[in-house]
C-alpha cells in the first residue's frame, strides 16, 4: 500500500487530462484528491455519498454550500456534509484544493 504522495505528479496528470480533479487515495474508509479550477471554468460536481473536507492550497473565489457563498482563500478549510449541494465558483486565480471524503469517491 502506498504511504507517500507527491501532489506535483497529480497536478501534472490533471494538466494532461480533460478533468479538473484527481483522486489519488480511494479506499472504502477514505478518499483524497486534488482539484484545480481555472478562472472561468465550471465546477460540475454533484453531492457526494460521504462527508467531505476541503483544504484550500491556493487561489480565491467562493464555495457555495446549500444557498450560502463562503469566501475561499489560502489555508481555509471547509466541511460539507454528505448529500449537500456545493460547488466552487467565481475564482479569478487558479484554485487548488485538497479534498478528503469519509468514504470512497464514487
Amino acid at each position: 500500500m502506498k504511504l507517500d504522495y507527491d501532489l506535483n505528479s497529480y497536478l501534472e496528470k490533471i494538466k494532461k487530462s480533460n478533468s479538473y480533479f484527481y483522486t489519488f487515495i480511494n479506499r472504502t474508509s477514505l478518499a483524497a484528491g486534488i482539484l484545480v479550477l481555472q478562472p472561468g471554468k465550471e465546477d460540475t460536481q454533484e453531492p457526494h455519498d460521504s462527508d467531505e473536507v476541503y483544504y484550500v492550497i491556493s487561489g480565491d473565489g467562493f464555495l457555495k454550500i446549500k444557498d450560502k457563498d463562503y469566501t475561499v482563500s489560502k489555508d481555509k478549510l471547509f466541511f460539507v456534509a454528505k448529500d449537500v449541494e456545493h460547488f466552487f465558483h467565481g475564482n479569478t486565480k487558479e484554485l487548488k484544493v485538497l479534498y478528503f471524503f469519509g468514504g470512497p469517491d464514487s
